[in-house]
């Protein structure tokens, strides 16, 4: 890595430009044009609270990771959250209420956090969290959904509370998508893409990239076919194996290198989509930007963990402040002794080293 890397700055600009790319795909829909350019300004005064922050001593990061319930209805093939057994059939217990999720939002917003991701389980079965959400105007609430949980009163919540942006998983076209999330899926995803668009609402897609799904899903048609319906960001999330039987489908050093030139090129050839890659470009972040580096996880319980990929957590938020977490051990250890920086052979850096993670957590010195 290099030693002058500043990792802040690095992204700062990156929320800037990602806030012009995204202005500059809805310049056709005043009123999204209208919000993302108030946000931008939200955006720039936040930057400046997280430097402020920077200079005593404390890093912000500029995004955060919100697991809003451990419930989901569908049973996708390789699921992470399953496998970790963040995401249950029971009926979630525990978990924090709508109140404790609104305190943070507001601390984020104070701290300078400009985006909040919304996961879960399913996260738009918590109608409370999200309506909160939609009242933090200064954030912006990218909302990670299966989609099938779509309804009225979401598409008017959505109309009214233009921070809130649905992101719904698809693993590219029709056989794809329904082998790994269910037979009927890939419809539904398409009947809300198509209802979203009537009204004027922007949304992104997610796609999991594995190695049999790669070059379907960086294709000019599909992503063509996304952008038609209406779609202004498609974030691609490497697939991450949580088991053995698994990592046959992570996607290898070519492949992810792949990946990275073909959105150097579809960033040119198609800029009316915005497109993101997690973890995508570790090398140009100076590495992993988990840990709080540059985003944290806090999970439906309330646990603060580096990453949703490695569910560890020595600090609980429902016990202390956000500002207190970002300085928990286990994140001032990973990031300051380098672990974060180390190669790694699949997706996520805190995966393949979790014997370490554990080390630390039973109070090691690593």
């Amino acid at each position: 890595m290099n030693e002058t890397f500043d990792l802040q700055a690095y992204l700062s600009k990156g929320i800037e430009d990602f806030v012009k790319d995204v202005v500059k795909a809805t310049l056709k829909n005043p009123r999204e044009s209208a919000f993302m350019l108030k946000f931008a300004a939200a955006s720039s005064a936040a930057s400046k609270k997280r430097l402020a922050a920077e200079k005593d001593g404390l890093h912000v990061p500029s995004f955060l990771i919100a697991s809003i319930t451990s419930k989901c209805n569908l049973h996708c093939a390789g699921c992470y959250s399953r496998c970790n057994h963040a995401t249950v059939d029971a009926e979630p217990v525990s978990q924090l209420t709508g109140e404790e999720w609104l305190n943070i939002f507001s601390e984020a917003d104070e701290l300078g956090i400009s985006f909040i991701l919304l996961a879960g389980g399913e996260p738009m079965l918590r109608r409370d969290i999200i309506e909160a959400a939609g009242k933090r105007q200064n954030i912006l609430f990218p909302i990670f959904t299966n989609g099938t949980f779509m309804d009225e009163r979401y598409f008017e919540l959505f109309d009214r509370c233009r921070n809130l942006v649905p992101i719904m998983s698809i693993e590219g076209e029709q056989e794809i998508t329904d082998a790994r999330r269910g037979e009927g899926i890939y419809a539904r995803l398409i009947r809300n893409m198509d209802e979203l668009k009537r009204r004027g609402l922007i949304f992104g897609a997610s796609v999991t990239v594995t190695t049999q799904n790669i070059k379907e899903v960086t294709s000019d048609a599909f992503l063509r076919e996304l952008s038609d319906r209406g779609c202004k960001a498609v974030i691609f999330v490497e697939f991450v194996p949580v088991t053995d039987e698994s990592r046959e489908l992570a996607p290898n050093d070519p492949e992810r290198e792949y990946l990275q030139n073909e959105l150097k090129r579809l960033r040119e050839t198609h800029p009316e989509m915005v497109y993101v890659s997690f973890p995508g470009d570790e090398k140009s972040s100076g590495g992993c930007v988990a840990a709080g580096r540059g985003f944290f996880h806090i999970n439906s319980h309330g646990g603060a963990e580096p990453c949703p990929f490695s569910p560890y957590s020595d600090v609980n938020v429902k016990n202390t402040s956000l500002k207190d977490a970002l300085n928990s051990r286990l994140f001032r250890t990973l990031r300051e002794n380098g672990h974060l920086l180390e190669d790694h052979a699949g997706g996520c850096v805190l995966y393949e080293k979790r014997d370490l993670v554990e080390r630390i957590m039973a109070g090691e010195t690593v």
